[in-house]
């Protein structure tokens, strides 16, 4: 069995304010998605990454972030598609792995991402077939229409999803084949698994991991690498 990550990276920076792609701003001494790549490439149970980009982009990943921070784990870097969804289906077709092989699926925007969880992602997905990462609400949840609260949620029985979300190959190209046959569109990997009336297990995740979206979340980033958090 093989463990492939792949990491949709065709992010914008439309909501950071930035000049282009969110995952290309620097970070400390190097790219955003670098950090992210770096860490996943740094565990031993990790095998192959597959960077999914904009097809246009792709010289640019290989030669500015790849190549650049010697990430050798890298094996491949793949054309996206339209939407986020498109683009991980891109890359389950383009990765190689088998059917018995499990995959990650990644933000390359959030390089904080509990290093320590990931083996134990690993293992769940592999005897469950599918897992994700997640913390508990911390705040009242408001269910809102039109500007005015509808009802309030029980806080307990909601997560938040993070990514990486791993997936036994089989399990998720079937969800990814069926969601497009069907013209289903959903928020996260996990949503298709789930849609198709599989179980997915969760796991705690970390504050730290969040995904990098608008400048008070780059300004959070370079406080938390400052701090040293990318180390742990």
């Amino acid at each position: 069995m093989a463990v492939h990550v792949l990491i949709p990276a065709a992010g914008t920076g439309r909501r950071m304010g930035a000049d282009g792609n969110k995952q290309y701003l620097e970070l400390g001494d190097r790219p955003v998605l670098a950090h992210t790549l770096a860490r996943l490439a740094a565990l031993e149970c990790i095998d192959a990454l597959h960077v999914i980009v904009p097809d246009d982009e792709r010289p640019f990943c290989r030669d500015q972030v790849v190549a650049r921070c010697g990430l050798a784990k890298v094996r491949s870097i793949i054309a996206g598609g339209a939407e986020r969804q498109d683009s991980v289906r891109n890359g389950l077709a383009a990765c190689g792995a088998a059917d018995d092989d499990v995959i990650l699926i990644h933000d390359g925007v959030r390089p904080f991402f509990p290093a320590a969880q990931i083996a134990s992602l690993v293992a769940a997905a592999t005897v469950d077939g599918a897992a994700l990462l997640a913390v508990p609400a911390q705040d009242t949840i408001k269910e809102v229409a039109a500007g005015k609260v509808v009802r309030t949620l029980e806080r307990s029985r909601h997560w938040q999803a993070q990514t990486p979300q791993a997936f036994r190959f089989a399990i998720i190209r079937e969800a990814h084949q069926r969601a497009l046959q069907a013209g289903f569109a959903g928020t996260d990997d996990a949503a298709l698994v789930e849609w198709c009336g599989w179980p997915v297990t969760v796991l705690p995740g970390s504050p730290f991991n969040f995904k990098l979206t608008t400048p008070a979340d780059l300004a959070l980033a370079r406080a938390l690498l400052a701090a040293g958090v990318l180390e742990g």
